[in-house]
């Protein structure tokens, strides 16, 4: 039986995802039994997906403003000055459930989605990124599920022509059943020319434009706010069908527009498509919307009204035009050879108004709509304590503790992926994937450059969900600062497993609170962002498998001149620098992990005054000019910064010996925080005694020189050695 078969009632609001309660509010608004196209509409409105109904209370209290933002939360992207009377536009989100039924589909579409909130705004895009976690690479479906998500990013974003610059690959158990696959857009747009999405002039045109709406992602937003079970990849219609192809006609020919005064408002048909975008334009405008489904372009015959309001199929905008400006609008659009429709006007009435082959189908007053949608404030448990450490001994020294640590999943080389990735198109990447801790990409006709990264370390959330989203936030902040940028803003994507569970609120609520902490002391806001919840599967016995807490970061900073910009690869000679002081932190780590096979201990404390102190000498040195190289220490500790280093520039060191006090393997494989590698070429003495003018532990780690690692002990490994070990993962993954 299918949706249009069936009653409009209770059960079939659970079934589209509404609770009872929810239902009841529904009735109460509508005053009597809503239409099946109406129950849809409320329902992906109402979805954890579009209205953030357990996140909202939460994320009001991050911040969000400074005086560089110029739109913060609550439009498609983020805003922020750059200078030059120019602004970045950036912005993350999740396409988690879609692409572990459809691996392909649902990271190319992800891409696709996350383009269109950047250009929608009147941006040209300029690069690309991506978080992605996997399950364990022991699983059979893990190798699937890379090669598909892989291929689907690569494939869409090389076919559109925005370089995929940078990103982050993680491998843990946790995510068997259910891959993060996080998409992240930058661009650039002329601070006179950003465009919103608030309605405005009552009997102005909405224009459809784009390709033709299809049956595919129907439900999808209410499909990505539930669990999954042993049935998930029946759900394979539910997953959008994206071309890349269409997609640059798209944006080329919405920028064309953007020229023209012709466009009032515009908004991309996103998360429940047609509903979403033409409720959310009346509602932010106040105004009321009226729309003529017959005026649809429509891919497949026979089409409901319920199945084109909630249809997710891709590369669609809606758009409310002068009414003079109407034939321009559809010359530049059918000069690119894509659909272009009146679908309705809008009204004083404050509803929405659907009407399909001469019936109303949907009637809604708007106010209530979005006024009455629930917020829900969860339960929260208290968060369970760190597991103790135990006891720490090392069974195969520093040389083999390197080359296992650099060869693992989580440390080896991603090349197997970037060169699936174009990430030099358009000629603007200064600072390849691999190259620094950040992307750089140049603006075309400027100096100006932006360092771009995603960042998050979930085993850390997982034992310490506060510092862990306090972690994320400054790794992020680090990062940018490694390559001499000025970070800026951030947005987030935050990945957590079922909501209605209190100590899954609990982590969500302490990761937020840490991300705000961070975010206040480093003045870094965030200014866009996305809520993935429900982020579980669940097993035939009735047991569910959640995600580690993965509250991710994508993070935007400037350089004003970027030729100054850093690397990490070592120079030829001189010596390496480490900045910020080393405690020797165990906990959670991944020597820990991969050398006892613990996932125990707490996470590294974070220290936010000393990030920001630290993090501000570092910048002033890459400015001044002293600095040949950076690189910030996280995963895997110094020896491993020191060997990522190494490998980039093909050049080795030798390395003095550990502080006393702190064991080997907890000096060089420890995780403490607010932490830099820098080269020095030329004199460190004047360097180090700046560092400690500013209050900043600074001390000269190695001398740089040769072909490999010398170690303390005086065993040599060689980079050749180093490489090996380091690139063997992803082809014996891929390969198997």
């Amino acid at each position: 039986m299918t949706a249009a078969q069936k009653t409009v009632d209770a059960a079939l609001a659970r079934e589209f995802g509404l609770s009872d309660e929810e239902y009841g509010r529904v009735l109460t608004i509508m005053g009597r039994t809503p239409s099946l196209t109406e129950l849809g509409v409320f329902s992906v409105m109402w979805s954890e997906h579009c209205s953030y109904k357990s996140s909202r209370k939460w994320l009001r209290t991050l911040p969000t403003t400074a005086p560089w933002v110029i739109h913060g939360p609550g439009e498609n992207a983020g805003v922020v000055d750059i200078g030059e009377g120019l602004a970045a536009i950036f912005k993350m989100e999740s396409h988690n459930h879609p692409s572990f039924i459809e691996p392909y589909q649902g990271a190319a579409t992800g891409v696709g989605g996350i383009l269109r909130d950047v250009f929608t705004m009147g941006a040209r895009p300029v690069a690309n990124l991506n978080a992605l976690r996997f399950g364990s690479p022991e699983n059979p479906r893990t190798r699937q599920i890379v090669d598909g998500v892989v291929r689907g990013i690569g494939g869409y974003g090389n076919c559109v022509g925005v370089p995929t610059v940078g990103g982050e690959v993680n491998f843990h158990p946790a995510y068997d059943g259910n891959p993060l696959v996080n998409a992240m857009t930058v661009g650039v747009a002329r601070q006179d020319r950003i465009f919103l999405s608030a309605a405005a002039g009552v009997g102005n045109p909405v224009v459809y434009v784009g390709s033709k709406t299809g049956r595919d992602g129907i439900h999808g937003a209410t499909m990505s706010s539930a669990e999954f079970d042993e049935n998930a990849l029946a759900k394979r219609p539910t997953v959008q069908v994206g071309d890349p192809f269409v997609e640059k006609l798209l944006i080329e020919a919405c920028l064309e527009l953007m020229a023209t005064d012709a466009i009032v408002a515009i908004q991309d048909m996103g998360a429940a498509g047609l509903t979403s975008s033409s409720v959310e334009m009346a509602g932010k405008g106040g105004v009321g919307i009226d729309l003529d489904l017959d005026a649809v372009p429509q891919r497949e015959p026979g089409m409901t009204a319920y199945e084109m309001m909630l249809s997710e199929s891709q590369e669609r905008m809606l758009m409310v035009i002068k009414p003079e400006r109407t034939e321009l609008a559809r010359a530049v659009f059918e000069k690119w050879e894509l659909d272009f429709a009146v679908v309705g006007h809008l009204t004083d009435t404050g509803r929405i108004v659907v009407r399909h082959r001469g019936a109303v189908e949907a009637d809604i007053p708007l106010d209530p709509l979005a006024d009455q949608a629930p917020i829900y404030d969860r339960p929260v448990a208290p968060l369970a304590a760190p597991e103790e450490l135990g006891p720490i001994h090392d069974p195969i020294g520093l040389e083999q503790s390197l080359l296992r640590l650099i060869g693992c999943p989580d440390l080896a080389s991603r090349a197997w992926i970037w060169n699936q990735y174009d990430s030099a198109v358009g000629g603007q990447t200064v600072r390849r994937p691999g190259g620094a801790d950040a992307a750089v990409v140049k603006i075309e006709g400027s100096e100006i450059g932006l360092a771009l990264t995603t960042d998050c370390t979930p085993r850390y959330c997982r034992a310490n969900p506060r510092s862990g989203g306090a972690q994320a936030v400054a790794e992020a902040w680090r990062n940018i600062t490694a390559t001499g940028a000025k970070p800026l803003a951030v947005t987030d994507n935050l990945n957590f497993g079922n909501p209605e569970k209190p100590e899954i609120m609990a982590q969500f609520v302490a990761a937020i609170e840490g991300m705000g902490e961070a975010c206040r002391v480093l003045d870094f806001p965030v200014v866009s962002g996305n809520v993935s919840l429900y982020n579980e599967t669940r097993n035939p016995d009735g047991s569910t498998q959640a995600i580690l807490p993965t509250p991710a970061i994508g993070a935007l900073g400037v350089l004003t001149d970027v030729r100054k910009t850093v690397g990490l690869a070592l120079p030829a000679s001189g010596v390496l620098v480490l900045v910020g002081e080393t405690g020797g932190h165990l906990g959670q780590s991944l020597w820990l992990r991969e050398v006892l096979g613990r996932e125990t201990g707490d996470a590294p404390g974070v220290d936010l005054a000393r990030e920001k102190r630290n993090g501000d000498f570092v910048r002033e040195r890459i400015a001044a000019g002293q600095v040949a190289a950076c690189h910030d220490l996280s995963d895997g500790g110094l020896l491993i910064a020191v060997a990522e280093m190494a490998m980039a520039g093909g050049v080795g060191c030798v390395l003095q010996s550990a502080e006393s006090g702190i064991r080997p393997e907890a000096f060089w494989f420890g995780e403490d925080q607010a932490r830099y590698l820098v080269a020095i070429e030329g004199d460190a003495d004047a360097l180090i005694a700046r560092a400690k003018a500013q209050s900043v532990s600074a001390r000269v780690i190695a001398t740089i020189g040769g072909d490999g690692l010398t170690l303390p002990n005086g065993a040599t490994i060689s980079i050749a050695r180093l490489r090996s070990a380091n690139e063997a993962f992803f082809p014996g993954l891929m390969e198997a």
